[in-house]
């Protein structure tokens, strides 16, 4: 059988939520710590795997840039066998145009030649350029490879460090809110979800709201004062709540 929650007075009920929001605020601000560091982490892993796949993109471009290197180096090879051949059939022609015909075909294969070469310098800068751009970018990765590693361990640091704090706030911030009663505590939560900066009870400070810092008309302040019911900020909608009744004084509440 569930236990019934104990029936709160508004005084009861605001303090336990002003308690739990100092709670949950704590743990915010721990979340805040590390916050960024778990997205720069990522960024930085993120960024190393696609500079992994720009170096293997890349290798991939030199062999295809080698592979026509040693295309055109073949197609140069046979066209300097053939200009042979053809220099040779020269000396045993039986007349001019066969002499012709072979002269042709020696200037044809010379052309081939100066095509091949052209290919394959045009093959070997491309070749060369690329594995610039690898070495641009392996240094670039040892680099963010380091800086991960720094930002991995400034992360497990402060992880380590408030791991304990932070379980035992959460143990106490739930035992808290079993003393709230679910629709307050789920109407405290859809505050705290809709706002920034997670606040969803805040004190009157300086005759205006503690969250959005609009002014308090002086009647809302005398009934916020009377602790008889509720009230909500009707411009940000956060749980208003007297400072002295959680034990701020004015004074205290004006350095705020």
């Amino acid at each position: 059988m569930a236990t019934q929650k104990k029936e709160l007075t508004v005084e009861e009920k605001l303090k336990a939520l002003y308690d739990l929001q100092q709670k949950l605020s704590e743990i915010d601000a721990i979340k805040t710590l590390r916050g960024e560091l778990p997205q720069e982490v990522q960024d930085l892993e993120d960024e190393i795997a696609g500079l992994h796949t720009r170096v293997a993109k890349y290798e991939d471009e030199i062999a295809t840039q080698q592979d026509e290197i040693a295309r055109n180096r073949d197609i140069k090879q046979q066209a300097e066998a053939m200009i042979e051949k053809y220099t040779a059939d020269q000396d045993n022609v039986r007349n001019n145009r066969e002499y012709d015909y072979l002269t042709k075909e020696i200037e044809y294969q010379n052309l081939n030649i100066e095509l091949a070469e052209k290919k394959m310098n045009e093959a070997t800068r491309k070749a060369e350029a690329l594995k610039a751009e690898i070495e641009k970018a392996k240094e670039m990765s040892s680099d963010r490879e380091h800086a991960l590693e720094d930002k991995k361990s400034e992360l497990n640091e402060i992880v380590s460090e408030n791991k304990q704090k932070e379980e035992t706030l959460r143990e106490k911030a739930k035992k808290q809110e079993n003393k709230i009663e679910e629709r307050l505590l789920t109407a405290f939560k859809r505050i705290r979800k809709n706002t920034r900066n997670g606040l969803g009870v805040v004190v009157v400070q300086r005759n205006a709201c503690g969250g959005c810092f609009n002014r308090i008309p002086a009647q809302r302040q005398m009934e916020i004062k009377m602790h008889k019911k509720i009230i909500v900020c009707e411009y940000c909608g956060r749980i208003l709540i007297d400072p002295e009744l959680v034990g701020i004084t004015p004074e205290d509440a004006k350095n705020k």
